[in-house]
């Protein structure tokens, strides 16, 4: 393990963030001199980010924690293109508004995770669409296109992991990693950005930043990648049974995404308390060294904390008092998810789908068939049955031990 100098450096170190740098000394001697601005990438390609850019929220506080400025870039103008990395198709392509609507529904996360204000350490939130919408094609192939050479781009692993598959990789695509080199030269230039994070999977693009702004000013720039975050179970992080783990109230109730924390593998408690909150590394040795039943007391101090900050106290209370009173009490706490079946009502097997238990209907018939599945504590095993509570009624849904909610009329 590398003995860093800098708060910055040694802060990502401690708290699991670092994978790669580029000339760590450097950088290191750098952080330790003088406020060094850094910043993250963030395609707004959904109305809400997701916990697996967490990981990458969490850099840009361990810059501001450490003394040094964040820079927020919102992709508007990288995300009418696709990064290409880790994906197997071309994505969806966005339309000006659908990204703009995305964009502001995003800005709120950062909001709440980092300190926004005119200090030498105050975050800023930029639009790259703001110069690259703007951009002459002509002038972007003369200023930047010289600087790439084609069977270079040809290795990185973004285009070489599609192409390896026979999978198709468009012209538009093939251009990303031109836009966002574009993005840091430009950073440094106009705010003097020195420093790119990202995750592992973005090491490609960060090198060829750094390559084109040396060539083009003459000017040192740096990259920090962190490791890709993947549980104890092999999962990629963010990903549950029903979907994405959305860091917006209005893609995920508060409740789930509490008890998304919540139910961590006993192998990773130690870990996510260093990468994704700010309990201190003493405590943090406490709690992981924690065993049996006891080990839950370190996952709902995981829970609180990441849901404190993400979505607020009042939230992270409200969802630790439902789980208690669903749990112990075996009440129906307050912050369950809930579903309306209307006055018709519907048949459990499409309940346990619609309010997102299961993925299909055909596993919420294997998990009725399984006994895993209980209307007000009582096993149910039909798909066929019709969930119809009473007027101002909610009936208690759960499959299983860990997934509770409501059914109203």
């Amino acid at each position: 393990m590398s003995e860093y100098k800098s708060d910055l450096l040694r802060l990502l170190q401690e708290r699991g963030h670092i994978h790669q740098v580029t000339d760590a000394d450097a950088l290191d001697a750098l952080a330790s001199k003088e406020i060094v601005t850094a910043y993250v990438g963030f395609d707004p390609t959904a109305p809400s980010l997701h916990i697996g850019n967490l990981a990458s929220i969490m850099l840009l506080k361990r810059v501001q924690q450490a003394g040094h400025r964040p820079i927020v870039i919102m992709g508007g103008g990288t995300a009418k293109v696709g990064d290409p990395s880790g994906k197997d198709e071309t994505r969806t392509m966005l339309t000006e508004e659908r990204l703009a609507a995305n964009v502001a529904s995003i800005k709120d996360s950062f909001e709440k995770i980092l300190r926004f204000d005119d200090s030498p350490t105050g975050a800023i939130l930029i639009n790259n669409d703001d110069w690259l919408s703007k951009l002459g094609y002509i002038e972007m192939l003369r200023d930047v296109g010289p600087h790439f050479t084609i069977n270079r781009m040809l290795t990185f692993d973004s285009v070489k992991l599609r192409l390896d598959r026979e999978q198709p990789l468009t012209f538009l695509e093939f251009n990303y990693m031109i836009m966002q080199a574009y993005d840091f030269l430009k950073l440094a230039r106009d705010y003097d950005c020195r420093l790119q994070l990202g995750g592992s999977d973005q090491w490609g693009n960060i090198v060829n930043g750094i390559e084109l702004t040396r060539r083009i000013d003459g000017k040192e720039v740096y990259g920090v990648t962190a490791p890709l975050i993947t549980r104890a179970d092999g999962q990629k992080m963010g990903k549950s049974v029903s979907g994405a783990i959305w860091l917006n109230e209005e893609q995920l109730p508060g409740y789930d995404f509490w008890q998304y924390w919540r139910n961590t593998d006993d192998r990773d408690v130690g870990r996510f308390l260093r990468l994704f909150t700010d309990v201190p590394l003493d405590e943090v040795a406490r709690l992981e060294a924690l065993e049996g039943a006891e080990i839950n007391e370190a996952k709902v101090v995981l829970a609180n904390e990441v849901t404190k900050m993400v979505r607020g106290e009042a939230a992270a209370k409200a969802a630790e008092a439902t789980a208690r009173e669903t749990f112990a009490g075996g009440g129906v706490g307050e912050d369950l998810p809930t579903l309306s079946v209307g006055d018709e009502g519907m048949r459990i097997g499409a309940v346990l789908t619609a309010i997102g238990f299961t993925q299909s209907n055909g596993e919420a018939k294997r998990k009725l068939a399984e006994g895993a599945v209980k209307l007000e504590d009582a096993v149910v095993t039909d798909p066929g049955i019709l969930v119809l509570p009473a007027v101002n009624e909610s009936l208690k849904l759960s499959l299983g031990k860990k997934k509770h909610g409501l059914v109203t009329r």
